[in-house]
């Protein structure tokens, strides 16, 4: 199963699971009302079509969201937010996961029950396969505070920083020169 992990809640923040801020080319919150996220989970295989999100299931969804964008920015070089290691580890300790083989012997960690903890089940089994398969610490969150947005970083050197280096990159440079020639540095 390949789940894209994109958005945000919230204001001028962009980038995570189902959001995009920031003026990035993907400016949408999928993930701003229940209604919206339960869309979004049965649209990635994650909740069988029809099945209705409450208001609590939708924070659910978006605090899943916002500590996997923390382990994203970690991915990126920011410093771990320890609020976000303790969600998770109880999201993980929550979820119905299982281990199942398919016919040709390969295992797969995935979500036993259906419904929004099995769909958010299924959320960190896809961690738990990236991690397992070497592609974990290629995804990221965009560095630029009003975006965030989780990205794959395709470069040689996994060096990648921002999600879109014609926004993003070209922001955060053309700030940092604005910066050095206010300081007199040229």
């Amino acid at each position: 199963m390949v789940v894209t992990v994109v958005g945000r809640a919230g204001g001028a923040s962009g980038g995570g699971l189902g959001e995009h801020g920031g003026g990035c080319p993907l400016a949408t919150d999928e993930l701003g009302d229940p209604e919206a996220a339960g869309t979004w989970l049965a649209g990635h295989g994650l909740l069988d079509a029809g099945v209705r999100l409450d208001p609590a299931d939708r924070e659910r969804v978006v605090e899943l969201r916002e500590a996997l964008r923390a382990l994203l920015l970690a991915n990126n070089g920011v410093d771990l937010e320890p609020a976000a290691v303790e969600t998770l580890n109880s999201f993980a300790a929550a979820a119905p996961l299982e281990a199942r083989f398919d016919p040709t012997g390969t295992i797969a960690v995935t979500g036993r029950d259906g419904g929004v903890e099995g769909a958010l089940g299924q959320l960190l089994a896809v961690v738990v396969q990236s991690v397992a398969d070497g592609t974990w610490t290629r995804l990221k969150a965009c560095r630029e505070d009003d975006c965030q947005w989780a990205f794959y970083d395709r470069s040689r050197n996994r060096s990648g920083q921002w999600c879109v280096m014609a926004v993003c990159g070209n922001r955060n440079k053309a700030r940092t020169y604005r910066e050095r020639r206010r300081s007199g540095g040229g």
